[in-house]
This record gives structure tokens, sequence and C-alpha cells, in this order.
């Protein structure tokens, strides 16, 4: 267990194999001028999130569970990923981390976990670079992304 408190119930997440706009954080200036995935692009995308993180131990510590799970978690509908293909270079993904607070804590932590986690594991997909930021939500985010800018340079062909 990583959590600091009781485990999450189930009934509080949503179906996996489903995709509801809605109940995702909306995409952000980072997303903009990307092509945002959505229905069965962004649910196979978000599952290879899952298990990249399962196997890195990318964990909210908050709630106990894999940082991807926040996608599903009904008690926080805008928070969460959301991804875009590169306009000019398919090979390029575009994640963006919408925290469930804009004073999270653990924001940097979470998204270079999840950086690290995409750019070192690429035999597990199809992109060459993953680019995650923290959404502009968070207090901190212009250090956050600096930061995680600095981590892409270190996996950047």
């Amino acid at each position: 267990m990583f959590g600091l408190g009781s485990p999450t119930p189930d009934d509080v997440f949503e179906d996996e194999d489903s995709f509801d706009p809605d109940t995702l954080p909306t995409p952000g200036a980072f997303l903009a001028d990307h092509h945002v995935l959505a229905g069965s692009d962004h649910l196979s995308v978000h599952q290879t999130a899952h298990d990249l993180f399962e196997e890195r131990g990318v964990y909210d510590v908050t709630f106990g569970y894999n940082l991807a799970r926040l996608n599903l978690d009904t008690r926080h509908p805008d928070a969460g990923f959301r991804y875009a293909v590169d306009a000019d270079d398919p090979s390029v993904l575009w994640a963006e981390f919408t925290p469930t607070t804009p004073f999270c804590p653990q924001s940097q932590t979470l998204a270079v976990g999840a950086s690290r986690a995409w750019n070192e594991l690429t035999e597990s997909h199809d992109f060459d670079l993953v680019r995650v930021r923290v959404a502009e939500m968070h207090e901190r985010s212009e250090a956050v992304n600096d930061r995680l800018t600095d981590v892409e340079a270190e996996y950047a062909p």
C-alpha cells in the first residue's frame, strides 16, 4: 500500500473502457497546437501510461494508487492526464498533467516520474519522445515545467 490513508474504494472509479471528456481535464495551452486524443485513441495511450506507471511505481501517495487512475477517480473530474500527438511529428506525444489542486505538493515529483516512465520505456510504446508538462492552473507550473524541460532534454533524440 503506497497511500497515507485507507485504500480507495473501487466504487469511486469510472469504467476503464469508457471515454467521457466531461470527467477529464480540459486540454490546456500545452496541447493547443497538437492533435488532442479522444475516444479509443485516448484510452489506448492512457492504458499504456497505466502500465508504464505500474512498472515504474508512479503512484500518488495521497490517494495510494497508480497515477493513471486519477483520470478515472470520480472525486476529481478535472484532474488527470490529457494527451496529444505532435502536429508535425507523430512520433512525439504531448502529455499534460492536471493535479487535483493548484497547490498540489506532489505535482513535480509525479510529473517527473511520469516523464521518466514514458521516456525510459520507449520499447513499450510507439513514441520516440513524450513531453510531459503540468497544467497552468498549478501555482508552480512555470518552475515545474522548467524542470520537466530539463528532464525531457535527457531523452530528446
